[in-house]
């Protein structure tokens, strides 16, 4: 069998399960839009990744979905995302971040760019080195 996930702490698992019984306005109406490979590609939500819990997490490509409320726009906020999402990216990941807010009121494009993003991942991931 295939392994997807790298080892992650264990004490992520309940946490990434509270969040999924928890989610904010803005993650259920983004998780209503991908869920069930409506995009054409699988997203899980809440997935625990080594230390990390990723919001919306598409393995085929390798791109999370973040959706970022208030707390992100804080200095410390900030300071924690950017080595979160360099991180990621060093695991190979891409990281696009969408805040609550463009969810709630600007949905098509928030989806258009998650589309963008799959294309160029799935093209890229498709072409031989």
């Amino acid at each position: 069998m295939k392994k997807h996930f790298p080892q992650y702490t264990r004490y992520l698992v309940p946490i990434a399960r509270k969040l999924r019984h928890e989610m904010s306005d803005a993650e259920k109406k983004l998780w209503s839009k991908l869920r069930g490979s409506q995009l054409g590609f699988k997203f899980r939500r809440q997935v625990p990744y080594d230390r990390y819990v990723l919001d919306f997490y598409c393995h085929e490509v390798r791109l999370n979905v973040e959706l970022d409320g208030s707390q992100h726009y804080t200095e410390e906020g900030k300071a924690h995302d950017a080595i979160r999402d360099r991180y990621l990216q060093q695991q190979g990941i891409e990281v696009v971040r969408f805040s609550n807010l463009d969810v709630l009121t600007n949905m098509d494009s928030v989806l258009d760019v998650i589309m963008e993003r799959i294309k160029k991942l799935a093209q890229k991931n498709s072409t031989p080195s």
